[in-house]
């Protein structure tokens, strides 16, 4: 038998469905890393969030968190689970073994403790990228043009 390594695994559900049964969520993910053999260390809301793009006609998610041990041979029998679950919307298992512990204990340690959304909880801000039309440089600094602003200096003046 191989040596477990501790792995991190970003999974990706409909927070509609997270939010009405949320233990049966957990459990769910659970059950597809233990049928890969892995040791769970620890598994938590990471949060809710609108997504970029509509997935599967979704267009919010619930992101959960998970740290756990597993042959690393067992990996591609959890995402082939995820891609045959109807429940996971996506996943995305990495690697710990380049960063450092301390950073993996913060991780653990500063994920949030409710495991139900809040109804009525205001969202994170959001913002609309709008695109800037002003020409810039490769530097992003203003192009000086001075016939172009001398015209445009004449414009504001009304000549």
């Amino acid at each position: 038998m191989a040596a477990k390594r501790l792995y991190e695994g970003m999974f990706l559900v409909d927070s509609a469905l997270a939010t009405a049964d949320w233990d049966g969520t957990l459990a769910m993910i659970e059950n597809i890393l233990k049928r890969a053999d892995a040791e769970v260390v620890a598994i938590r809301k990471w949060g809710e969030r609108k997504l970029a793009y509509d997935i599967e006609h979704k267009s919010r998610g619930t992101y959960i968190l998970a740290y756990f041990k597993a042959d690393g041979r067992r990996i591609s029998g959890i995402e082939k689970d995820v891609q045959l679950s109807e429940k996971v919307m996506r996943c995305l298992v990495l690697t710990t073994e380049k960063r450092p512990p301390e950073m993996i204990e913060q991780d653990i340690a500063g994920l949030p403790k409710d495991d139900i959304p809040v109804d009525g909880a205001p969202e994170p801000e959001e913002r609309e990228y709008r695109g800037d039309r002003r020409r810039r440089s490769l530097s992003d600094e203003p192009i000086n043009v001075p016939a172009f602003d001398d015209a445009v200096g004449e414009m504001e003046n009304g000549r």
